[in-house]
């Protein structure tokens, strides 16, 4: 094998294999989506490590950036209570889980950017066993 235009056969069946292409996915349409669901989010995995002088504030920018994957709009609104549920206990105890409802509604501005924004509430909740992803019907 010391000569170099000779191929191990190991590598030689690596190269053998196929690839098959993706397609790209279209993006999924949003704008005719106007929904409501509930979430439970895992603060504690979010904030763990974080130094303790952050962690509220981090948890807010978390449960924006959760509700910006999940309801695929940039524009995220926090309740005041929400904001309040999470500062409740301080900046350094954050709760280890919170409920949240979130509104994916039109924007009533004709000049905005973004056709829908997304407003998020707070959902309170004693025991979080058994909560899943539930869509609300109103």
């Amino acid at each position: 094998w010391s000569e170099p235009h000779q191929i191990h056969p190991y590598t030689a069946m690596s190269n053998q294999v196929q690839t098959t292409e993706k397609r790209p996915r279209r993006p999924r349409s949003t704008l005719q989506d106007v929904i409501t669901r509930e979430y439970t989010i895992h603060l504690k995995k979010r904030v763990y490590g974080l130094t303790f002088k952050k962690r509220a504030k981090r948890a807010i920018n978390e449960i924006r950036k959760f509700v910006t994957i999940h309801m695929g709009t940039s524009d995220v609104r926090i309740d005041p209570q929400l904001n309040k549920a999470v500062w409740e206990r301080g900046i350094r105890t954050v709760p280890t889980r919170i409920r949240i409802r979130v509104y994916r509604q039109r924007n009533d501005d004709p000049d905005k950017k973004e056709k829908l924004h997304s407003y998020v509430q707070h959902v309170p909740t004693t025991d979080f066993k058994g909560l899943t992803v539930r869509t609300v019907d109103e």
